[in-house]
This record gives C-alpha cells, sequence and structure tokens, in this order.
C-alpha cells in the first residue's frame, strides 16, 4: 500500500461521505486502520493530502488547459472545463471551503509554483480586457472569484443531478463567458 493509494480511497469515500470514519477509508484501502495511521496522524492530515492532492492535480489539468490553445479565449474556455473536472473528483473538498488547510505539511515549493502558474494563466484577463473582449470594468480579482463559483456551481449542480453531464461545461462556459463580456459570434 502506498500514500497515493490511501488519499485515492479517501476521496473515494469522503465523496459519498464526507463524515464517513476512517474505518472506512482503510475498508476501502483493503488495509488495517493502524496501517492508515502510520501514513496519516489523523483525519486532518488525510484531508490535508487530499486537499494537496487536488491542487497537484488541478495545476496539471490547467496546464494542459492553457497549452491546449493559442488564442486566450479558449485557453479561458478549457481552464474552466479543467477547473470543473478537477472539483468533481474532489467534491468532498467543498464543504471545506472555509477550512485552513495545514500550508505547514505542503511542499513550499510546489505551492510555490502553484501560485505563480495561477498567475500567468489569469494573465490572460488583462490581455483580453486590452483587446476589449472582456469588460474592462471588472478587476482580474473579481473574475478569478467569479470563475471559481462558476467552476463550484457546475461541480455542485453535477452532483445534485439537475443538469445533465453533458450540457454541464456549455452552461458553465456560457454564464461566465458572457458575464465578463465575451460574446461569441
Amino acid at each position: 500500500m502506498n500514500r497515493e493509494k490511501l488519499i485515492y480511497s479517501a476521496v473515494k469515500v469522503l465523496n459519498e461521505d464526507f463524515h464517513a470514519p476512517l474505518e472506512r477509508v482503510a475498508e476501502v484501502a483493503q488495509i488495517s486502520k493502524r496501517t492508515l495511521y502510520r501514513y496519516f496522524k489523523d483525519r486532518d492530515a488525510l484531508i490535508t493530502a487530499c486537499y494537496v492532492d487536488m491542487l497537484e492535480t488541478w495545476y496539471i489539468a490547467m496546464v494542459s488547459a492553457f497549452n491546449s490553445d493559442t488564442d486566450p479565449v479558449k485557453q479561458l474556455e478549457a481552464m474552466l472545463y479543467a477547473a470543473i473536472d478537477s472539483g468533481v473528483k474532489y467534491i468532498f473538498l467543498h464543504a471545506l471551503e472555509e477550512r485552513q488547510v495545514d500550508v505547514a505539511a505542503m511542499d513550499k515549493e510546489k505551492v510555490i509554483a502553484y501560485e505563480q502558474a495561477k498567475e500567468k494563466w489569469f494573465a490572460i484577463v488583462p490581455q483580453l480586457q486590452a483587446k476589449h473582449i472582456i469588460d474592462n470594468r471588472l478587476s482580474s480579482a473579481w473574475i478569478r472569484h467569479l470563475f471559481a463559483s462558476v467552476a463550484r456551481a457546475s461541480v455542485k449542480a453535477l452532483n445534485s443531478g439537475d443538469v445533465a453531464p453533458n450540457d454541464l461545461k456549455k452552461f458553465a462556459w456560457l454564464s461566465f463567458s458572457r458575464s465578463i463580456g465575451i460574446v461569441e459570434s
């Protein structure tokens, strides 16, 4: 058993029932609870590891989305889809939006790389504002928050079953792009 398999099992269990006991995670991972505690001292340590895994997954997905096209509008659209896909995998973490994660347990270099990459990705916004593709009255910070909110709303809509999976990304892009002033012909 390795750490990655334990995190995978935790994500699976906690997505189904956030309040599931660690015994359930150990059962799905096919290990003893004692073995689980060798890797993670407590529930918070396991959740922090899941959060770090989510950031790494999100980072890889966003790099791929950013590099998928040279058109900044298409890049932004692909990045929204990547954020939705990453959010779906880690739905239980949405319950922890306001929770503080143990930053000391995270690899500082990875956190710095993630933050630098995030700044690079969202540098698209001022470029599109300069070309009058995105409404200049909206701040970049507002657009970033809106982006995250649309991604979260998409994941919640999918999880609730209220929106058909094949419509989800189309609705998300339409909502986000129009709210920032992008009108596609």
